[in-house]
C-alpha cells in the first residue's frame, strides 16, 4: 500500500473468594472483599475525565483469550479510563465472547482479518468517533503494563507532548523481560538507521505501546499506511513529518508464550518496510530543502 507523509508529498489476584468470609467497612456496609472489589471496579468505570479531557483505551485484539481479561481489569484498576474499546481482527479463539463479558467495553468485529495495520486505523477511527481526546493503545496480550496508563495521559493531558512511547529500550528491561536477543539486536539496529535517516533521537520504533492527542490523530493521513506490522513506523514518519516531538516513557515488557509476536519471516519483512519508510522519509526531505 502507498504511504503518505501528509502535507504536499505523496504518506490491558484474585480479588478472589477466600473460604473465611472476611468482612470490611464501606460506605454501603459491611462487604466481603470480593464486594468491594467490585464496588472499586464500578466506581472506576465511573470516573470524570483527566482535565475536562475523554480518555479512550483501544485494543487491537487477535486470539487474545488467554490475556484479555488480566489486562483489561489493570487498565480500570488505573482509574482513569473513560472509555475502552477493542477491535477484534476476526480472533480464532473466544477473545469476542470474553470481551462482552467486560463491563464497559466497546466491541467491534471484523468479519475477516485485515491485518495489524488495518486494525488500527479502526480503533483510531472509533476513539475519535466516540469524542476521545486522549487515546491510549494497549496491547491485549499483556505485554506491556497498563500501569503506565496514568502518566502516559497526564504528559499528553497537561498540554506537554502529543505523542508518547512506551519503550522498551530505556531502562535496559527489553532483555530482562525476555525479548528475544536476536530481536533485541535488530531493533536496536533499525532503530540506529532509523534515527539517521529521519533525523530523530528515539530508544526505539518498535513499540506497541502508544498515546496520541486528539488534535494528532485528526491530523494525520492514517489510510494511507500499510494495513501490515509497519504501519507502526509509517505513523511516527508522518508525526516526525509534521514537526511534532516523540516522547517516550520507560516500560517493563513481559515476553511469554501467551504474548503475542509476529515470527521470524514476518520480522523481516517488516524491518524491510521500516528501512524503505525511512529512505522514503530521507528523500522526500531532501526534496523538499531549499
Amino acid at each position: 500500500m502507498q504511504m503518505s507523509f501528509g502535507g504536499t508529498h505523496s504518506l490491558l489476584d484474585s480479588g478472589c473468594w477466600v473460604r473465611m468470609p472476611i468482612f470490611m467497612f464501606c460506605p454501603q456496609g459491611p462487604l466481603r472483599f470480593s464486594d468491594c472489589r467490585f464496588l472499586a471496579l464500578e466506581e472506576s468505570l465511573n470516573k470524570t475525565m483527566h482535565r475536562g479531557q475523554k480518555v479512550v483505551v483501544i485494543m487491537p485484539a487477535y486470539n487474545a483469550a488467554r490475556t484479555l481479561v488480566q489486562t483489561y481489569h489493570e487498565i480500570v484498576e488505573q482509574g482513569i479510563v473513560d472509555e475502552t474499546i477493542l477491535v477484534d481482527d476476526a480472533s480464532r479463539d473466544e477473545t469476542v465472547q470474553l470481551a462482552q463479558t467486560l463491563p464497559g467495553v466497546r466491541i467491534h468485529v471484523h468479519d475477516k482479518n485485515e491485518g495489524y495495520g488495518a486494525n488500527q486505523k479502526t480503533c483510531y477511527r472509533l476513539a475519535l468517533e466516540a469524542g476521545a481526546d486522549i487515546v491510549v493503545m494497549v496491547h491485549p496480550d499483556y505485554q506491556y503494563t497498563p500501569q503506565l496508563i496514568p502518566a502516559m495521559v497526564s504528559m499528553i493531558g497537561n498540554g506537554l507532548y502529543h505523542c508518547i512511547l512506551g519503550s522498551r529500550i530505556l531502562g535496559g528491561g527489553a532483555l530482562r523481560g525476555g525479548m528475544p536477543p536476536w530481536k533485541y539486536v535488530a531493533n536496536r539496529l533499525l532503530t540506529l538507521v532509523e534515527n539517521i535517516l529521519m533525523g530523530a533521537k528515539l530508544s526505539e520504533y518498535h513499540t506497541g505501546y502508544r498515546a496520541f492527542s486528539r488534535k494528532l490523530l485528526e491530523e494525520l493521513p492514517l489510510e494511507w499506511n500499510s494495513d501490515d506490522f509497519v504501519f507502526d513506523n509509517q505513523i511516527l514518519a508522518q508525526i516526525l513529518w509534521r514537526g511534532y516531538f516523540v516522547a517516550e516513557i520507560s516500560c517493563p515488557t513481559r515476553y511469554f508464550p501467551e504474548a503475542s509476536s509476529i515470527n521470524f519471516p514476518r520480522s523481516v519483512r517488516y524491518g524491510l518496510g521500516c528501512l524503505r519508510t525511512a529512505m522514503r522519509f530521507r528523500l522526500a526531505r531532501s526534496a523538499r530543502a531549499p
